[in-house]
């Protein structure tokens, strides 16, 4: 252990990362600590990942944030989940939302007693059992007095990133504008001392965090942690992205479109949408690319194209030294499912919780290694899932059927097929439900399921499972369309901001 007490935290980089990592520690920790931020103007973010998934609420809390004033802030709007188009054939649609489906038991999950209704003739479809899913699929929102609702919002990210800054540096934190040029080290733990800036400036620090992007500025290019690529599952390594203007209501979900060689995105704002179009260059040419995403946006460009290459896989280890890194400076997997900023505020958690007061101790960095790998590969394992269940016939499809896949996936797959089992496991994001959605809607159909359902009889499960959706049906009915429900949101004052400090 590097006995060297930790006072100094200086955050490299700026964007949603950055920001957040920085509003998470001034607010929570900006008492114990002297925090710094630095950032170049003159390097631009990626920028795009405006969908969220329903965690950053609980986040927000730890912030003290209103719901009302960071909407307005940054244009957001309310997501019930995601709308996946061709993704198992051409033609087909399925919603993968953030609700629970139907009510389970502790002897097992909904789903077991939906199939075993389906085997009696039963034609209804799992998604009948979910409020979110079919609040989606009507348009509609609102937030219930009573109950709850699973949601998340679709954002500005640059508007994010503004708006955490105002209340990152309002709680005491210090922004320098600057590039790093070049990063001392200690000859004798090789840990960082400063980083140096082109203005000759040097910042010093106790811990270091890099949010410096793809680059990984620290842990990369100081520390050489290491890359474990995993394009051999996941093959796209480009992305075009483009705003337009809406030319309608705003959906409450993103849309997932798949193509014949990756898929696009439409994420809708109060103020414009967000379009983007990934793909695996070995199978589409930059070139057409483009033509298909400005062939495909519907609303007049405000934005030129802009092409971002990344590739999928992450840091052999995301804490070295002094360094912690957060964000795409750790790892990338596509936002299919909308989770790079979750997997920023889930570092930046982790961090706080065993925050090295006193030292950095070897201990404290394995467990933190070991936890940002697991989850990372959970998420990876998910996304696997979208592709390698299909039954499209375009080689970029084909491939992606054949392959082999890591055997954590292999077992779950497995489980479901023989007997519908889905779980959530200790370092999952994901949860029963959303294997189920998305298995599903992939047409997995499982071969066998638990005999729970057999237990009631017959007219018995079908009365259950009836009032089940009459009551999900005529909620949904009482909502309003989500474009009515933003228009009345916003006409409410916001509340003064709350939260643990």
């Amino acid at each position: 252990m590097v006995e060297q007490r930790v006072k100094k935290v200086v955050i490299a980089g700026g964007g949603t990362a950055g920001w957040l990592t920085a509003a998470a520690l001034s607010r929570q920790l900006g008492q114990l600590l002297d925090i710094t931020l630095v950032e170049s103007e003159e390097i631009g973010t990626i920028g795009v990942g405006e969908a969220t998934i329903p965690t950053m609420r609980s986040f927000h809390a730890i912030l003290g944030l209103d719901e009302r004033e960071f909407m307005r802030a940054t244009q957001a709007t309310f997501k019930l989940g995601i709308s996946f188009e061709n993704w198992a054939r051409d033609g087909d649609r399925y919603i993968h939302s953030f609700g629970d489906i139907g009510k389970s038991t502790w002897m097992g999950d909904f789903h077991h007693f939906w199939l075993a209704a389906k085997a009696a003739g039963d034609t209804s479809e799992i998604g009948d059992y979910c409020l979110e899913l079919q609040a989606a699929k009507e348009e509609r929102f609102a937030i219930p007095s009573e109950g709850t609702i699973n949601y998340a919002y679709h954002l500005d990210a640059g508007l994010y990133a503004r708006f955490l800054r105002a209340r990152s540096e309002a709680n005491g934190l210090k922004r320098i504008e600057g590039r790093i040029a070049s990063v001392d080290r200690d000859g004798e733990t090789g840990f960082i001392r400063s980083l140096v800036l082109d203005s000759g400036e040097c910042v010093e620090g106790d811990l270091f965090i890099d949010c410096t992007g793809f680059r990984g500025l620290l842990i990369e290019g100081t520390y050489a942690a290491g890359y474990e690529d995993w394009s051999q599952w996941l093959p796209t390594n480009s992305a075009l992205a483009v705003q337009t203007a809406s030319t309608g209501p705003a959906h409450p979900y993103t849309r997932a479109i798949a193509h014949d060689a990756g898929w696009r995105w439409r994420i809708p704002l109060q103020h414009r949408v967000g379009n983007g179009l990934v793909y695996a260059n070995e199978h589409l040419s930059d070139d057409e690319a483009h033509s298909r995403l400005l062939g495909s946006i519907g609303g007049e460009p405000l934005t030129e194209p802009r092409l971002i290459r990344f590739r999928t896989g992450r840091r052999r280890q995301v804490w070295m030294g002094n360094c912690v890194a957060l964000s795409l400076a750790s790892g990338f997997v596509e936002p299919l499912e909308s989770t790079s900023i979750h997997l920023v505020m889930t570092g930046v958690t982790r961090l706080m919780q065993t925050f090295p007061f006193g030292g950095i101790a070897p201990s404290v960095v394995s467990r933190f290694n070991d936890q940002a790998q697991a989850e990372l590969e959970r998420v990876r394992d998910f996304i696997i899932l979208h592709y390698h269940l299909n039954e499209r016939p375009e080689p970029f499809w084909a491939a992606r059927r054949d392959m082999p896949i890591p055997d954590t996936l292999v077992e779950r797959i497995a489980l479901f097929v023989e007997g519908a089992q889905a779980y959530q496991g200790g370092e999952d994001l994901f949860r029963v439900a959303s294997w189920v959605q998305v298995m599903l809607g992939q047409r997995l159909m499982p071969r066998d399921h638990h005999r729970l359902g057999s237990i009631m009889s017959g007219p018995q499960l079908a009365s259950v499972l009836t009032n089940i959706r009459s009551t999900i049906t005529n909620t949904v009915a009482g909502m309003p369309t989500h474009q009515q429900f933003l228009d009345r949101y916003f006409a409410a004052p916001a509340k003064a901001a709350s939260g643990t400090r």
